[in-house]
C-alpha cells in the first residue's frame, strides 16, 4: 500500500518548460495514515512576466504575485514539508521537474520518491484511454473546487487517489504502487546507501564486482530509475538476478543526453569488455558488400579493408559473412536474382535458384551481368552504406535536460572524434593528435545515423574544413588510411 506519510502537490506556472518557466502557486497537501494533516498552499512570484494565455487558465495574474515571496524566500518552508515523503502529483514528472529545478537554482539538492496518479490510473484502470484529471473528476463523481489552482488541483488529486484505493482490492493497488516506485531490495553485500544520491538526468552506470573493471555498464535517461529497476523485484531479470549477487559497488557517470549516454556506453564496454555485456562488443567479423564492378559479382570487404571515406558502391555493415551470404540469397528470392551471379554459389551449370525457376538466367546465359547487377543495385537499395554528409567535421550539441550545460560531440565520417564542454574545448581537441587516431565503430555508426536523422538542425555545426587528415582504423586497429 501506500507510505504512512506523504505530500500531494500541486504547481500553477509560467509555461511548461521547467528548466526556463517559473513557479506562480504551490499547493501542497500533507496526508499520514490515510487522513489529511496540513494543507498549505502560497501565491510565488516568478519574477518574470506570465503570459496572458496562463493568466486566463489559472486566474493568476501578475498583479496577484507582484508582492508574493519568490520560491527562494519560501525554500525552507516547502522543503521542510517535503522532505521525507512520498512526492504524489498529477502528471508528476510536470511538477517534479519544476521543483527539483526551482532547489537547483538556489543549489539546493532535492530527490524525492515519486508517484503519479496518471500512471497509477492507467495501471488500475487499463480499459478506459483517458487519465487526465478533468476526466478522473467525471469518472470518480469528485469534487472540483478551484479547478486550476495549485491547492484546489492537490485536493482533488488526493480525493483521486483515495478513490482509486478505496475502489481497488488492497493486493492491485499494492502491486501497482510497488511497479510504479521500482522499490528496490538491495543485496546484502552493497552499502544501504548506495542509491541515495543517484541522479536523475541522461548518464551511464557501472556495477562493479570484487574487481577492478565493470562487470556490466548500461545506459538511461534517467539514471535512478534504471539503476533501481535492477533491484526491483517485478522487473528483475535472470540477468539483473545475477548481478546482484555479484555487485559490490556502483559507479554513474551523468551525460548532457542520450546521445552522449550512448556514446559512452558504447565506449566502455569496448575497452572494459564488462563480463555481463553481450551487445556493443567489439566484432571483428562485420563484412559488407561492395558494388562497382557491374561486370563481376559483388565483393565481400572484410572489416579490416574498410575505409569509412570511400563509400561508393558499399552497403551494410553486416555482422558477419554468413549474415551478408543469406541476405544475397534473400534478394535472390525476392528479385530473380542468379545466386552465380551473386558469388553464392560457385559450381558449374545453373543455379540453385534457376533449378526452382527463380533466377533469370545469368547464370546460363539469358541475362547479362550487367542486367543482372543493376537490378541487384536495386534490391540492395536500402542497406547502402551513405557517404559522410558534410565537407567536414560536425559538432552535434546535447543540452541536459535539468541542468542545462551543454555537450559537443565531435563527429566525421561517422566516427565520434570526442566530447568538448564548450567551442574551445571542440577546437582543442580538433587540435589534439589524439583525434587522429580513432576507430570506425559500427555501432557508433549506426546510433549516429539514427541521431542525426531526428534532431534539429540547429543542433549541428559544420565546422570549416581544416587541413590536418584524420586516419581510421578498423576494429583490429591495425590498416589506417588518410581520408582527410
Amino acid at each position: 500500500m501506500l507510505p504512512a506519510k506523504f505530500a500531494i502537490v500541486d504547481l500553477e506556472t509560467t509555461g511548461i518548460t521547467a528548466t526556463g518557466d517559473r513557479i506562480t502557486e504551490i499547493g501542497i497537501v500533507l496526508v499520514e495514515n490515510g487522513a489529511i494533516t496540513e494543507e498549505w498552499q502560497s501565491l510565488v512570484n516568478p519574477e518574470c512576466t506570465i503570459p496572458v494565455e496562463i493568466q486566463a487558465l489559472t486566474g493568476i495574474t501578475d498583479k496577484m504575485v507582484a508582492n508574493a515571496p519568490t520560491f527562494a524566500k519560501l525554500a525552507r518552508e516547502i522543503l521542510m514539508r517535503l522532505e521525507g515523503r512520498l512526492f504524489v502529483a498529477h502528471n508528476a514528472r510536470f511538477d517534479y521537474g519544476f521543483i527539483k529545478n526551482a532547489f537547483r537554482r538556489l543549489d539546493t539538492p532535492f530527490t524525492a520518491e515519486v508517484l503519479c496518479t496518471v500512471r497509477l490510473s492507467r495501471r488500475l484502470y487499463p480499459h478506459y484511454s483517458q487519465h487526465n484529471l478533468d476526466a478522473l473528476i467525471v469518472r470518480h463523481k469528485l469534487n472540483a473546487d478551484d479547478r486550476h489552482r495549485a491547492l484546489g488541483d492537490a485536493r482533488i488529486t488526493w480525493a483521486l487517489l483515495d478513490a482509486m484505493c478505496r475502489g481497488n482490492p488492497p493486493d492491485a493497488v499494492d502491486s501497482a504502487v510497488k511497479a510504479l516506485l521500482k522499490m528496490p531490495s538491495l543485496p546484502p553485500q552493497l552499502s544501504p546507501g548506495a542509491l541515495d544520491d543517484l541522479p536523475e538526468g541522461p548518464g551511464v552506470y557501472l556495477f562493479y564486482g570484487v574487481n577492478a573493471l565493470p562487470i556490466y555498464v548500461g545506459k538511461s535517461v534517467n539514471l535512478r530509475d534504471r539503476v533501481r529497476s535492477h533491484f526491483s523485484s517485478d522487473y528483475r531479470s535472470a540477468n539483473d538476478q545475477r548481478l546482484s549477487t555479484e555487485i559490490t559497488r556502483i559507479e554513474v557517470e551523468e551525460t548532457a543526453g542520450e546521445l552522449g549516454a550512448l556514446l559512452r556506453e558504447a565506449q566502455l564496454v569496448k575497452s572494459a569488455l564488462p563480463l555481463r555485456n553481450h551487445r556493443l562488443r567489439k566484432n571483428r567479423q562485420i563484412v559488407f558488400i561492395r558494388l562497382t564492378d557491374f561486370t563481376m559479382p559483388p565483393e565481400m570487404v572484410p572489416f579490416a579493408e574498410f575505409d569509412p571515406g570511400e563509400t561508393q558502391g558499399l552497403y551494410g555493415p553486416f555482422p558477419a559473412k554468413p549474415r551478408a551470404k543469406a541476405l544475397l540469397q534473400s534478394l535472390a528470392a525476392d528479385y530473380g536474382l542468379c545466386w552465380k551471379a551473386l558469388g553464392v554459389q560457385q559450381s558449374e551449370g545453373a543455379c540453385f535458384a534457376r533449378q526452382l525457376h527463380r533466377c533469370r538466367g545469368a547464370c546460363v546465359g539469358e541475362e547479362s551481368m550487367v542486367q543482372h547487377n543493376l537490378r541487384l543495385l536495386d534490391a540492395l537499395s536500402e542497406h547502402r552504406f551513405p557517404a559522410w554528409p558534410w565537407d567536414a567535421p560536425i559538432a552535434i550539441k546535447e543540452t541536459h535536460p535539468d541542468h542545462g550545460w551543454e555537450r559537443l560531440y565531435l563527429v566525421n565520417r561517422w566516427c565520434h572524434l570526442g566530447t568538448a564542454a564548450d567551442e574551445d574545448g571542440l577546437w582543442s581537441l580538433l587540435e589534439s593528435k589524439s583525434v587522429g587516431e580513432v576507430e570506425f565503430d559500427p555501432d557508433v555508426y549506426k546510433l549516429l545515423r539514427k541521431h542525426l536523422s531526428r534532431i534539429n538542425k540547429t543542433d549541428v555545426k559544420v565546422l570549416e574544413p581544416i587541413t590536418a587528415k584524420f586516419r581510421y582504423s578498423s576494429l583490429r586497429g591495425s590498416d589506417e588510411s588518410n581520408v582527410g
